[in-house]
Formats: structure tokens, C-alpha cells, sequence
């Protein structure tokens, strides 16, 4: 059995400028998983800087509301939603409440610095 805290896990900036830890990735954890799963934080006023993955991506909110946006869409979110990402679609999130939005980001196939582009 293996067991992580989310806080046990070091909290960095990420390059879309939201605060990340990572829970789990095969590279770096004894697990068997093709994906990889962070914690990310967006605060209060502030959005990610725009940026494309080569792997798909889910975010699952956990706390606060916001708004996506992938490609030329965008939506409301808020929490005990899930927001599917595709491969190679430019997105970015805003939080647009008074508390921390955070959400749980799971990368398939894990993720790996050479698959994203941060940037328009």
C-alpha cells in the first residue's frame, strides 16, 4: 500500500504560474500508473498562463469557482466538476471568487516537461 499526504508533497510554481504539487507520478512514486496527479491552486484575481499539453488532462475542482478555457471556448466551473482537456488545446483557468480554487489535474500519459508548451 502506498499512502501520500497532498501536503507532504512540495509545492512549487508551476510554468502556467498556478501553485502545484504533485501527488503522484510513476517516475517518482512507487506506483504502476500510466498517469500522473497533482494539486493545483489558483488564487484569488489570478488565471494560468495559457498552455498546451501533448496529453490529455482532466481537472476535477476541489474548492472555489472559476473560468476554463480550452481552445475558443470557455465555461463556469466550480466545485465537484470535472473538465476534460484535450490533447494539444490551449487552456487556461480564472479564479473568480475571494477563496483559493483548487483542483486535482490528472495528466494520462504522465506528465513530462517536454510536453508542455506555455504560451498562446
Amino acid at each position: 500500500m502506498f499512502v501520500k499526504d497532498v501536503q507532504d508533497a512540495q509545492e512549487f510554481v508551476a510554468g502556467d504560474d498556478s501553485l502545484l504539487r504533485e501527488i503522484l507520478h510513476p517516475e517518482h512514486d512507487p506506483v504502476d500508473l500510466s498517469y500522473s496527479l497533482a494539486h493545483a491552486a489558483v488564487r484569488p484575481g489570478e488565471s494560468t498562463r495559457p498552455h498546451r499539453l501533448t496529453s490529455s488532462e482532466v481537472y476535477y475542482i476541489v474548492r472555489g469557482a472559476g473560468t476554463m478555457h480550452i481552445g475558443d471556448e470557455q465555461a463556469p466551473i466550480h466545485a465537484g466538476q470535472a473538465v476534460y482537456i484535450p490533447p494539444g488545446a490551449t487552456q487556461w483557468v480564472e479564479n473568480t471568487e475571494r477563496i483559493d480554487l483548487e483542483f486535482l489535474c490528472i495528466v494520462d500519459p504522465a506528465w513530462q516537461p517536454e510536453q508542455e508548451a506555455v504560451g498562446r
